[in-house]
């Protein structure tokens, strides 16, 4: 059966003063119908937030062309994980394993510039003649006769 009128006095109180605060509806004329009122419509669109990236090409390419102490895989791995989380609609760990694999592609490019770098300022270095091998018989400043 269901509870009484007075089971629930606190709960009646607090809907009471909810609908006191509600303006009262208006009384249509009889002379006005519902058809010659203009009609309007309201939709509210939710914009979702777009899906967090995976940088999954660029993990690829670091792979291939600039795998520094793995980090390339590392960073391919870790892209393919948020992959996986942003198709189970987990976007907070598809959030956390895409920045990670961001963080590992920075990382592995910027090694490899350093290491691009070093490379060819060495091999400059050795055209022009400023490091040179040394010769058996060559006596050297600091080494002495070798």
């Amino acid at each position: 059966p269901p509870p009484g009128p007075h089971a629930f006095p606190r709960y009646r109180r607090r809907v009471r003063g909810m609908l006191s605060s509600v303006p009262p509806y208006e009384v249509l004329p009889a002379a006005v119908s519902m058809e010659e009122l203009p009609r309007s419509t309201t939709v509210l669109v939710e914009e979702t937030p777009p899906p967090p990236r995976d940088h999954l090409v660029w993990s690829i390419c670091t792979t291939l062309y600039g795998n520094v102490c793995c980090l390339g895989l590392l960073a391919l791995i870790f892209s393919v994980k948020s992959r996986d989380r942003k198709v189970l609609s987990d976007y907070s760990g598809a959030l956390s394993y895409g920045s990670t694999a961001k963080y590992l592609n920075i990382t592995a490019v910027v090694l490899n510039v350093i290491i691009v770098v070093v490379v060819i300022t060495v091999v400059a270095l050795i055209v022009n003649g400023a490091i040179t091998r040394m010769n058996q018989s060559e006596y050297h400043p600091l080494y002495g006769p070798t």
